[in-house]
This record gives structure tokens, sequence and C-alpha cells, in this order.
């Protein structure tokens, strides 16, 4: 799994973008979004939360989790059954709560963002022209982050969880179902879609997330796969990351989109 892991960022392909002033006024730099937690305040408050930061590489990888780097192939799927093979760079950020996307499709270059939970497009378009996957792109960087960096998340204290009761079956599989909502008042609250977090009663990995994409009721189901380490020690993280679209109810509809990390 070629995956690149640094406590300070290096910037390739983004990084000549930045400089040639994709950034405006007010939006951070990658560099300042490559931060880690304050070790003294982080509280781990739920056993659950403690299970799944251990089944990724332990809470002392997490802490160390600056920024994350890679290169994946995209496939996207299409309602007449067609599909549309593409590459992007992620730059993952786990304690900033944020993800960059970029690409370079005919059309040019474009670098998107979801930083608590604000979505905006730095450079080119917000979606790739002549694809209807009927998921919005600010919806699809917040389930590729959640999935992502699901042992952090559940330290997020902007957010408020409801820890499971019962456990569900999935496709075989216990599970136990961790809500989120937001906290009112808290920044990027009014954006934040509402999410579940299915936690693996075999592993306590965190492998499946839930997120309302408010586009007729619709669910994004997202699902990692094959993980391994970012590097010697370090935390464990998808290698295969499947994205669903379902109906309310979570049956699923169809596969929209599959990401294979080079």
């Amino acid at each position: 799994m070629a995956k690149r892991f640094a406590n300070t960022i290096w910037v390739i392909v983004v990084g000549a973008l930045l400089l040639a002033g994709c950034e405006s006024a007010g939006i951070p730099k990658v560099d300042a979004l490559a931060v880690g937690p304050d070790v003294e305040k982080l509280a781990v408050e739920s056993k659950y939360s403690a299970w799944a930061i251990q089944a990724a590489g332990g809470l002392d990888a997490w802490t160390q989790a600056r920024a994350v780097e890679f290169d994946c192939v995209v496939t996207f799927y299409q309602p007449d059954g067609s599909y549309y093979l593409t590459e992007q760079h992620y730059q993952v950020f786990p304690w900033s709560n944020a993800i960059r996307i970029s690409g370079q499709e005919p059309q040019g270059t474009y670098v998107w963002q979801l930083l608590r939970g604000q979505f905006a497009v730095l450079r080119g378009k917000g979606r790739y022209d002549g694809l209807e996957v009927g998921v919005d792109s600010g919806c699809i960087a917040e389930g590729l982050l959640n999935v992502i960096t699901a042992p952090a998340r559940l330290l997020d204290e902007s957010v408020e969880f409801k820890w499971p009761t019962e456990p569900v079956r999935l496709e075989g599989q216990w599970y136990q179902p961790i809500k989120r909502t937001a906290k009112a008042g808290v920044e990027g609250a009014a954006s934040l879609r509402d999410a579940a977090f299915y936690q693996k009663r075999s592993n306590s990995r965190i492998d499946i997330v839930l997120l309302g994409c408010g586009i007729g009721k619709s669910v994004l189901v997202v699902r990692g796969y094959d993980y391994g380490q970012a590097e010697k020690g370090g935390v464990l993280l998808p290698s295969k990351i499947e994205m669903f679209k379902a109906d309310a109810s979570g049956s699923v509809r169809q596969r929209i989109i599959e990401i294979n990390v080079k």
C-alpha cells in the first residue's frame, strides 16, 4: 500500500498549484492543517472509541498522525452501466477534520477541500462534467474523511455521539452503530451531516460509515477494505473504499464509486 505519511506534509501536486495562487484569503495553507491534537486535553470517553483506536494502530500512532497523503485510482459508476476511470490525489488531516482532493481532467485541474464540514472548490470545478452519481462532491469528501479517520472523528468534541446499545447484522457481520450529530453553536455545525459509524464486533474496526446527503433523502454508504499501516508503527488505513447510494432505510441501491490506493 503506497502511502506517504509525514509529520510535515510533502507538497507535491497540490503544492505547486497553491504556489500558483489557488489559495485565497481565509483558506488555510496545507502546512497549517497538518497539526496534531492537544494531547493533554484529549479524552477517550467511551470504550468503543478506545477499541476503535486500538484496532486502527493505537492512540500514540494517531496522535502523531499529522497528515496522510496518497494517490488513488477512482472509478465512477453511471446509472446506465457505464463507468469513468480517473486518478485523484488525497491529502488527509485527521486532527484538522479536513481533506483535500485534487486531480487533472481534460477540462483542467481541480482542488476540492472539506474543512470542519465546509466544502469549498479551491480550483477548477466542483463536479465532473457529464457524471451523474446522485451524490454531491461535499458529501463524497465527508464520507472519505470519516472512513479514513474514524478513530480521530470519535474524539471530536465539536459533535455528539450516541453510543450503541444493540448490535445490528450487516452482510453476515455484527456491528455496533454509533450515531453522530452536530452540536448547536459550533463552527461548521450547520453544514455537518448526521452520520452513523459502524464498528465491527469481530475486530472493533470502524469500516462502514453512513451519511445523510440531503438529496431526495438519499444515504451515502461508505465502506473501507484491506486495512494496512501507512508506515511501520503507524495508523491503519483502508487501501480500498467503496461508496453506495442507498435509500433512507439504508438499503443499498447501487455502487457509485470505487477507490483503490496506488
